[in-house]
């Protein structure tokens, strides 16, 4: 009986086993072959068996992906010399049923504001902007399904931002990376390090913000004692909201400036100094949505995102960015520079003759994608959300999308509607397109062997306990010397953190005293904004108003007021927020 001492089998190993039945030569070895040939039948159909059942696992095992990618607006350039800044209304509501984790990051829609250049750069690479804008940070330690408002500076190629007073890069003060670079300027809106918070609840109504520079200081032919000069454009905030209006903070200019000290080719080509680029992008940025992915065993691939939804109006039209105005700096600017030289005082509403609309063309372009560490780069097929939304519904004014189609839901919270996207996607391909596209699909149109009616987007590995923000305790660092003039002072806000403040003369902000600025420059500084603090209050016009909808409401609870005899001059800072 010939004997095969080793053989492999789709894994298995057969060993002792007769496989030549036809040398056998008596019939008690015929018999032990046939059992023989039994056991390797046996074998040989279980293990076919496994690998098929194998198989169909591997090919239904659900794979962990995410959505991003960006919806662009289409717009009609304005002539260069509106460069003195923007503002827009954003619609601002929970694009997440729920908050899904700290992996979740997405923006509303929101601009870039680089520096306009009018000849080449000294350098190849140079980005610095003012982006933020509503929306959900990984580094949001206090997350709800109700967007923030970041600010959103950025420094020389990244190497620091600055989100608001007190919040930028990073956590360390010894290495502060932009967590300087603005002061406070508003003595009625707090500003708490995790972002600005709005109204929990908040569905769909605009929120408007801007940014425009103010003369609050003066050029500087100096900076960190070398021959570079600084800028006297303090780029300030806007809001105009339904509970607060006006100025909230400002980017100090050695924020920008201060790249030069170490590189002097860079002298002169920032916000300190340069005005605005008036055409900017006009963009809804999204970076992970969480979403699975799977294959049947008939080798189809399908995905399922998180439920994701957008407001809807009773037309069930989405408005999701309104009246784009761009300013010359005659707008606000030049009145406001005679009244701290000694003129009259001016209110803080903007000249319109000096202001024009920027507006929008119909359509928008949507490069929203499934992204995925088993997704190779070139293989990343597009999301083919235009065939359940129609653009054709924005005019000059105001972009607008209407969704249509059965796979669309709506639903009503708090007097407003939501519709929620298609959640389901089948990639379908084409000898002409080996790339595919994912196609939206029903519910019941995918196999139940996926799984992925079963997944939950509740991720709750992205979670860890939340940060708490501090700041420096030492007794001779920026915060307590010379200090408050008040405090402390606690608010408990609608995303569940608490923030402690203090009440500090303006002129001694933290902010300031690391702004590269002499006392003399401060205390000049200091006059200005009192002169401001007396005049413009937080129910006044600034920014021109909407011509649609409601306004936003920031969390009532950052409204606060100023001591008695702190009315003029004195600004609230946030010194922690944590849970308690």
């Amino acid at each position: 009986m010939t004997v095969i001492k080793k053989n492999t089998l789709y894994g298995h190993q057969l060993k002792g086993t007769c496989l030549s039945y036809f040398s056998c030569k008596n019939p008690a070895d015929t018999r032990t072959v046939a059992m023989g040939l039994s056991i390797i039948l046996l074998f040989f159909f279980t293990a076919v068996t496994a690998q098929n059942n194998k198989d169909k696992s591997d090919a239904s095992k659900i794979r962990k992906a995410n959505v991003g990618g960006y919806m662009i607006t289409q717009r009609e350039k304005v002539d260069e010399s509106y460069n003195a800044g923007y503002s827009m209304y954003a619609a601002a509501w929970p694009l997440l049923r729920e908050y899904s984790g700290r992996s979740f990051q997405s923006g509303l829609f929101g601009t870039w504001m680089h520096p306009q250049y009018d000849g080449p750069l000294p350098v190849e690479k140079l980005y610095t902007d003012i982006e933020g804008g509503l929306g959900w940070w990984r580094d949001t330690e206090f997350a709800t399904s109700t967007p923030k408002f970041i600010m959103g500076g950025v420094q020389l190629n990244f190497a620091g931002w600055a989100n608001g007073p007190g919040a930028g890069r990073g956590r360390d003060w010894s290495d502060p990376k932009g967590k300087y670079g603005v002061a406070q300027l508003s003595p009625w809106l707090l500003w708490p390090p995790d972002g600005l918070n709005l109204k929990q609840g908040t569905n769909g109504e605009l929120f408007g913000s801007g940014y425009l520079p103010l003369p609050l200081t003066e050029p500087t032919s100096t900076t960190a004692g070398t021959a570079v000069p600084t800028g006297n454009q303090c780029w300030t905030l806007f809001l105009n909201t339904g509970n607060f209006k006006g100025p909230v903070a400002f980017f100090t200019p050695y924020f920008w400036s201060q790249a030069s000290v170490e590189d002097p080719r860079l002298s002169g080509l920032f916000l300190d100094q340069r005005p605005s680029e008036p055409n900017k992008p006009f963009q809804m940025e999204t970076q992970h949505i969480h979403s699975y992915e799977a294959t049947d065993s008939k080798g189809q691939t399908y995905a399922r995102m998180a439920p994701t939804q957008y407001p809807a109006g009773p037309d069930g039209n989405s408005e999701l960015l309104h009246r784009l105005m761009v300013y010359k700096k005659e707008a606000l600017w030049d009145n406001v520079e005679a009244w701290f030289d000694g003129g009259d005082a001016v209110g803080g509403k903007i000249k319109l003759e000096h202001a024009t609309l920027q507006k929008f063309n119909k359509g928008v372009r949507s490069n929203w994608k499934f992204y995925g560490e088993h997704i190779p780069t070139d293989k990343r097929a597009l999301m083919n959300i235009t065939s359940y939304m129609d653009a054709n519904v924005t005019d000059s004014t105001t972009l607008r999308v209407r969704w249509e189609g059965d796979l669309i839901t709506k639903r009503k919270t708090n007097s407003h509607n939501l519709i929620t996207l298609p959640e389901y996607y089948k990639m379908e391909k084409s000898s002409e397109d080996d790339m595919g596209q994912w196609v939206a699909v029903a519910p019941k149109e995918v196999p139940s062997e996926t799984g992925l009616h079963n997944v939950s987007f509740n991720r709750a590995e992205d979670d860890r306990p939340s940060l708490t923000y501090v700041t420096p305790e030492e007794g001779d660092s920026s915060w307590k010397n010379p200090g408050p003039a008040a405090g402390p002072f606690k608010a408990k806000l609608g995303d569940g953190s608490t923030v402690t403040y203090y009440w500090y003369r303006f002129a001694d902000q933290p902010a300031l005293l690391n702004a590269d600025m002499s006392k003399a420059a401060r205390e000049e500084m200091q006059r200005r904004v009192e002169l401001l603090h007396k005049h413009w209050k937080k129910d006044q016009e600034y920014l021109p108003p909407p011509l649609i909808g409601e306004l936003a409401d920031v969390d009532p609870a950052l409204i606060v007021s100023p001591p008695a005899g702190m009315e003029v001059g004195y600004v609230p800072i946030v010194t922690k927020q944590g849970l308690e």
